[in-house]
């Protein structure tokens, strides 16, 4: 079964019936995964509609390489499906990099951006990490990949907090429910640059920092802010799961930011 011909799971919350807002998850994770603690929050105002990729969620593993036009397109055909002509999309990690492609495959739909823990190139340290982490996805080498980000991902504060029994509970679960196409999803960080891609874009934009992340560090994050003209930047006390550490901050923040914008 190729990326093209997978039928991609799709969340919906449509209750709210206000302006489209579509969700791109990261590697390794899902919407609801990456979203999930938001989601009440988000649907509350809008209509949300976000796509599992492929081995994320209930989307069947890809067999082939995974592209990020095909990702952005299945999420823009996702609102197709639902009704939504025009959307806000809400990136997070590699989501972000799904986000901006969508906005430059699609310009005429996407009313505004917000972009978190995201970066618009890999660099080496996080290129490195990414290519490290598709290896051992590749190879099934689920604890030993748990052992790899369970560090990066969390915040200092929130790892040294925990006890070694607890550290080693949290290994063994992240192992365990490791997505079988996670690593496949992280072959898009390995040499990664959009940098300009994202200076064509003109849509109201806001870059939420997660100031204490491991994983896409913040002079990354503030790099993708840089590169995107005009867009605002709103700091996150968090490591890279903001969805654990601080979701009602994330949560107001992207809901903040999109009620300000004017009707478009």
């Amino acid at each position: 079964m190729s990326a093209t011909k997978t039928r991609y799971a799709r969340t919906v919350r449509k209750e709210s019936g206000g302006p489209g807002l579509l969700l791109a998850h990261g590697a390794g994770g899902s919407v609801e995964g990456n979203f999930g603690p938001l989601l009440d929050a988000l649907a509350a105002r809008h209509s949300v509609v976000g796509v599992d990729y492929p081995g994320a969620g209930d989307t069947p593993k890809a067999v082939e390489p995974l592209r990020l036009d095909e990702l952005a397109d299945q999420l823009v055909a996702a609102a197709d499906a639902e009704g939504l002509e025009r959307f806000a999309v809400l990136g997070y990690s590699l989501g972000g990099n799904v986000a901006v492609r969508v906005a430059t495959r699609h310009p005429g739909r996407v009313t505004a951006l917000v972009l978190t823990a995201s970066f618009a190139r890999a660099g080496h340290r996080f290129g490195l990490v990414g290519q490290m982490w598709s290896e051992l996805g590749r190879r099934g080498e689920n604890e030993l990949l748990a052992r790899l980000l369970v560090p990066l991902v969390l915040s200092e504060e929130q790892l040294e907090a925990l006890s070694p029994e607890q550290l080693e509970d949290l290994v063994r679960g992240a192992a365990d429910t490791a997505t079988p196409g996670g690593g496949d999803q992280a072959a898009l960080i390995k040499g990664a640059d959009l940098r300009a891609e994202l200076a064509r874009i003109g849509v109201p934009a806001l870059v939420v920092e997660t100031t204490g992340d491991r994983l896409v560090p913040p002079a990354l994050q503030r790099e993708l802010a840089d590169a995107l003209p005009g867009a605002r930047r709103a700091e996150l006390p968090t490591g890279h799961l903001p969805f654990a550490e601080r979701p009602a901050e994330w949560a107001s923040l992207v809901t903040e930011f999109l009620s300000e914008l004017p009707a478009r």
